[in-house]
This record gives C-alpha cells, sequence and structure tokens, in this order.
C-alpha cells in the first residue's frame, strides 16, 4: 500500500445533537457544522450515529406498545437512499469540499416500516462513497432497525487514504473491524449516540474511549469518533412529566467525542457531553512504524492458523 503521495490532513468529530425527529432541521445543523469545520480546514468531517434526524430513546423509556406511535414518527421522518434528503448531504459535502461522514436512519424502499441503522460516506465532489448498515442492532434498538448485511464491510480507497466505519457497539465486534483491517483500513470513523439511559454500572464515556483506543491501537489506524448529545428538547419530548425518564435521559457522563492516534493514544483534548467540534492532524506516516512491531493483518499474524470468512452477498428480500 502506497501512501507516500497522501498529505497530512485535518479531521473534525462533531458532537450534537440533531433537531429531534425533524429531518429537515437537522440537515439545516448538519449544513452549518460541516461548514464550521471546513472554514477550520477539515476534509474529513464525521458526525454521530442516526444523527438523521434521532435516536430512538423511547425503546429504552417506554415499553413497546407506548412506544410504537414514536416508531411511526421515526418511519415517517426517515430518509430513502437515494432520495432529496440524500441529494442534500451530497451537496453539503461538496460545498465543504470534504468527505463527509454521517448516520442516518434509513428507510427500506420495499417497506414502509422497515428502518435501518445506516452510515453514509459521502466525497469530496458530492459522490455517494459507501453506504453501510449496522450488522446488529443493540439490546433495545432491535425494536427499531433491522439488521445489516455484510455487503456494506469495506474500506474505500480515498484521497485522504483507506477509510472505513462502523457504528456505534459495532466498534466492540472483533470480527467486523478485522474484517476492515485486513482491507487495508488506515482511517476509522465511529460514531456512536449519547447513552444516558445504559445500566447504572455503565459509563458510556469510558466505554467509547476504551472501544476506540483499542482498535486504534490494534489497527494501527487514526480512529475519528463522533458522539451524539441529548439535548433538552430530546429530554421533553420523549419523557414529559414523567420525572424517572428525565432523570435517566438527563444522566452526565454519556457523550464523548474525540480523534485517537495508532498508537492509541486520543489526540489533544475530547469533547465529554457538551457539543462542540474535535479537530486533529491525521498524518498517516505515524502508521508506520508501530506496524513493524504489531502488524495484525500482515506479518504479526498466522493465516495458516486462523481463518476468517465474510458473506460480503446483499440480502435482498426477493430476486426478480
Amino acid at each position: 500500500m502506497d501512501i507516500s503521495g497522501i498529505a497530512p490532513f485535518t479531521a473534525a468529530a462533531v458532537q450534537a445533537a440533531p433537531v429531534f425527529l425533524n429531518t429537515a432541521a437537522t440537515l439545516d445543523k448538519v449544513e452549518a457544522l460541516a461548514h464550521e469545520a471546513a472554514r477550520n480546514g477539515a476534509r474529513l468531517i464525521a458526525f454521530p450515529e442516526v444523527f438523521v434526524p434521532g435516536y430512538p430513546y423511547w425503546s429504552w423509556t417506554m415499553t413497546p406498545p407506548q412506544g410504537s406511535p414514536w416508531f411511526e414518527r421515526l418511519a415517517l421522518a426517515a430518509i430513502e437512499v437515494p432520495s432529496a434528503e440524500c441529494d442534500r448531504l451530497a451537496d453539503i459535502a461538496r460545498a465543504c469540499n470534504a468527505y463527509l461522514v454521517i448516520g442516518i436512519n434509513e428507510r427500506a424502499t420495499h417497506s414502509v416500516a422497515t428502518l435501518y441503522n445506516t452510515v453514509l460516506t459521502f466525497g469530496p465532489d458530492g459522490s455517494l462513497v459507501g453506504k453501510h448498515r449496522k450488522l446488529v442492532p443493540t439490546w433495545a434498538e432491535k425494536l427499531t432497525w433491522a439488521h445489516g448485511d455484510g455487503s456494506s464491510l469495506q474500506v474505500h480507497r480515498t484521497d485522504i487514504g483507506p477509510l472505513g466505519v462502523l457504528a456505534c457497539g459495532e466498534n466492540t465486534n472483533t470480527l467486523a473491524r478485522f474484517t476492515l483491517l485486513a482491507q487495508g483500513e488506515l482511517v476509522h470513523v465511529a460514531n456512536y449516540i449519547a447513552l444516558p439511559v445504559a445500566p447504572a454500572d455503565y459509563d458510556m464515556v469510558e466505554a467509547i474511549k476504551v472501544r476506540s483506543a483499542a482498535h486504534a491501537f490494534e489497527g494501527k489506524v487514526f480512529n475519528i469518533v463522533a458522539c451524539s448529545t441529548v439535548s433538552p428538547e430530546i429530554i421533553d419530548m420523549v419523557a414529559g412529566p414523567d420525572d424517572a425518564a428525565r432523570t435517566l435521559l438527563s444522566r452526565p457522563h454519556s457523550a464523548f467525542s474525540g480523534i485517537f492516534g495508532p498508537d492509541g493514544r486520543l489526540i489533544g483534548d475530547g469533547l465529554i457531553d457538551d457539543e462542540g467540534i474535535v479537530y486533529a492532524e491525521i498524518d498517516l506516516r505515524r502508521c508506520i512504524q508501530p506496524k513493524q512491531m504489531h502488524d495484525i493483518v500482515g506479518h504479526y499474524n498466522r493465516f495458516d492458523v486462523f481463518d476468517l470468512r465474510v458473506n460480503t452477498a446483499a440480502q435482498q428480500p426477493v430476486n426478480i
């Protein structure tokens, strides 16, 4: 793999809350934040998981029957690929002259009520570089999203380097991460949601940090981590007058964004809970010397002992 022609560049990780269940207004916010990052020199701009137009927190605070009307609202606000909303995101990437990675709620074109937790990657020319659907929705998320498939476990060859993405809990899936690393990934985007609804002994900030550092260190890659926040608007809409739900959704230390280097260490400062944008310089030459010690997709492995096989076939409801 020749990286000699890839100059160092600035990456940006956005930590923010969407305009909850309002797709048009959320896209306006994406545009404003992306342009802010571009003005600061970012060539890669990462947004949180399902940022358009929000995360189904009701699946954690309500019974399934109580949450079903909220699912309907989300389904109606979700976007298809392709669509006018995708065209808007493409225009934003083009106007910013940057790679744009963003999580969306994707509505299947064959079913009005089948949704996917999807990460879209747009190039600086506005092209749709990749569409990755989360392989396994986590815990209560199974009430909302269908499974993705192996067809989107791809690393994209870009002019900022080999780029891969995974959504939230997928970053704990060792085999999914290895699949990207084995394709030469050097720049990884991991997008998350704030999870104040986690069990009491689960610290989302620390969980994100340990996963992010592990992938960066194991693969000797840069890991750009973008997480959403929970706004007062989200708490008011989902919890209403329910004091227990309001307390749960207001739990601090639930969101973290930052950028990790190939030594597994955080570059600069990260963001906890607050909205903002984190920046870091990405110099892919920093991936070389650490790989001399541990290249788990090269000399530091035993492919005569281990054999990973991945089904990359796209799954369709019908083949006509």
